[in-house]
């Protein structure tokens, strides 16, 4: 196997102290919260505690000021534990950095501490029932009242992780609806504002610990205030959305090809034991010959997916390379996960057992943080091929 050159000791000493954290504080608690919908929030406060969130935000608005290496080792063990309902990577790396590279310098003081201490929990809402990887058909309108004092903010939005027990959530909004993306905005919207309000969380046919839930917007008063950047950023929210998007899908990737690896530990622990016609499975060539194609697919992915974090930590990702790694890497996973629960037979398909699991919670990887057939497309027009 290639050595991975991308993290050091402190890195490792780091993923060491955090899988510890997850097998005391997460993996016992999993199945139950599976059965529930939602994790307990008392793991949002505990790993606020132990300095587990927002680690890239920077130690003056109460974060670990952190490299993203760390979170990328965060994802990775979230991912080989198959703890998918933890959705700290969604608000330390997608939710605080929109605070930090956007926000005002008191939307920061104000809201990053609260996130990185686990007091509130954030989300982001994008998609809506006639809008998903289309960002340009967003119907949800927030228009400045007569006086300037506030915006009112109505639509709804669907699909939305961490969406009900959010505390804090960036609305994507039309500020200006007859100028299409140009006319969009970020909206700073908290719990307990009057005409928000949260519906059902929504039953999935994986990621079932995962709080995903919809939400309402009834004319909401948001204060001016709360225009994320203030009044300089109006009408730029697709823009920020864009400039973002390349580290949100490439922690999409990240997960995947983790995802992926621990599929294949998993099978390789239980062929070694199960036995069919008087040998290990193991020892059939079938076995022998789909786990040598599946180690190596991954042990490519991750090559790609390693020099993409160092692009992303030089700040030169761009778009077509992390749509390349979203797409590629997620079809990987799913695949590698059915091949897998293939080589455990009847067993895998019962959700006991992790591979189950990882094989329902793969699937959704292909559709949100924009579709596999989205990011062919994005990769098609940076090639200079013709598009309607």
């Amino acid at each position: 196997m290639i050595d991975r050159t991308l993290f050091d000791a402190d890195h490792q000493a780091f993923a060491d102290s955090f899988r510890r954290f997850i097998d005391r504080e997460i993996t016992p608690h999993h199945a139950e919260w599976e059965e529930q919908g939602y994790v307990d929030r008392a793991v949002w406060n505990k790993a606020g505690a132990n300095g587990f969130l927002c680690l890239s935000t920077p130690e003056a608005y109460g974060g670990a000021g952190a490299d993203k290496r760390y979170s990328m080792l965060q994802m990775e063990e979230i991912a080989r534990a198959g703890c998918t309902g933890i959705g700290f990577g969604l608000h330390s790396e997608i939710v605080a950095p929109y605070l930090l590279h956007y926000g005002t310098e008191a939307q920061k003081r104000q809201y990053l501490p609260q996130l990185a201490s686990g007091e509130m929990v954030g989300a982001i809402a994008m998609t809506e029932p006639a809008a998903g990887s289309d960002l340009q058909g967003v119907k949800t309108t927030a228009l400045l009242s007569a006086d300037g004092s506030h915006y009112v903010l109505n639509g709804s939005k669907t699909f939305i992780t961490n969406g009900w027990h959010a505390d804090l959530v960036v609305v994507v909004a039309k500020t200006d609806p007859a100028a299409g993306a140009k006319g969009t905005s970020l909206l700073l919207v908290e719990r307990g504002m009057p005409g928000f309000e949260k519906g059902q969380r929504l039953k999935k046919s994986g990621m079932k610990a995962q709080d995903t839930s919809e939400l309402f917007f009834n004319d909401v008063e948001v204060p001016a205030e709360n225009l994320l950047g203030g009044a300089a950023l109006r009408g730029k929210g697709f823009a920020c959305l864009m400039e973002q998007l390349p580290w949100e899908r490439l922690q999409i990737a990240i997960t995947a090809v983790a995802s992926a690896q621990a599929a294949i530990d998993w099978t390789l622990d239980y062929v070694r034991q199960r036995k069919a016609f008087g040998q290990a499975v193991a020892a059939f060539q079938n076995t022998r010959y789909e786990l040598a194609e599946m180690q190596t697919e991954v042990q490519v992915a991750r090559v790609f997916v390693d020099k993409c974090c160092e692009l992303i930590l030089q700040e030169r990702l761009d778009t077509q390379t992390a749509s390349m790694a979203k797409y590629w890497t997620t079809d990987l996973q799913f695949k590698v996960m059915d091949r897998c629960v293939q080589l455990f037979g009847g067993y895998g398909y019962m959700w006991e057992y992790p591979i189950a699991r990882a094989w329902a919670d793969a699937r959704v990887q292909r559709i949100y943080g924009g579709t596999n057939e989205i990011m062919k497309e994005l990769i098609s027009r940076n090639m200079g091929l013709p598009g309607r």
